[in-house]
C-alpha cells in the first residue's frame, strides 16, 4: 500500500471505523439526535458544532483538492449555523460523511511525490503534514464528541 493510500485508508478509518482506536465519527453520531447534538454541557462545545468545526477544515482541504485556492480562517470554523431541527443535524451529519468519502478518493489520486510539496503555500507545511494533521484533527474532537455525549446521555 503507498502512503497516500495509507494516508486515504486512515482518513477512512477515523469517520468510518476499522481504525486502531476503535471508534470512529459515523458510528459515534449514529444515536445522536439533534437535541443531544445541540446539548451545551459545562460550557464546552456542542457535538454539532464540533462535527462543523471537523467537517470545516475537510471541506476547506476538499476544495484546493479539487484545484481552488485555500480558503479558510479558524475563527469562522467554530460558526454553525443553527441546527435547529433533526433535518438541519441529518444534513450536517450527512453532508460531513459525504465529503470524507469523497476527500478520500481525491487523497487517493495524488502522487507520492506530492506529499513532501508544499500544501499550498510553504508557510503550511508539506501536503503530508496537513493531510496527517486533518486525521489527527478528527480523532482528537471525535474523542471529544464521545465524553460530551456520554455525560449527556448519564445526566
Amino acid at each position: 500500500m503507498t502512503t497516500v493510500q495509507q494516508i486515504a485508508k486512515h482518513f477512512r478509518d477515523v469517520h468510518f471505523g476499522g481504525n486502531w482506536t476503535a471508534v470512529n465519527l459515523k458510528d459515534a453520531l449514529a444515536d445522536v439526535d439533534w437535541q443531544v447534538a445541540t446539548t451545551r454541557i459545562n460550557g464546552l462545545n456542542t457535538i454539532a458544532v464540533l462535527v462543523f468545526h471537523v467537517n470545516y477544515y475537510v471541506d476547506a482541504v476538499l476544495k484546493v483538492l479539487q484545484g481552488e485556492p485555500l480558503q479558510a480562517s479558524d475563527k469562522l470554523s467554530f460558526d454553525l449555523p443553527p441546527v435547529t431541527s433533526e433535518e438541519d443535524w441529518q444534513r450536517l451529519v450527512n453532508k460531513t460523511l459525504v465529503q470524507a468519502e469523497f476527500f478520500a478518493g481525491l487523497v487517493e489520486r495524488l502522487s507520492e511525490k506530492q506529499l513532501s510539496e508544499d500544501f499550498t503555500d510553504g508557510k503550511y507545511g508539506t501536503w503530508y503534514r496537513n493531510l496527517a494533521g486533518i486525521i489527527e484533527h478528527t480523532h482528537y474532537h471525535l474523542g471529544q464528541i464521545v465524553v460530551i455525549k456520554k455525560i449527556i446521555k448519564e445526566a
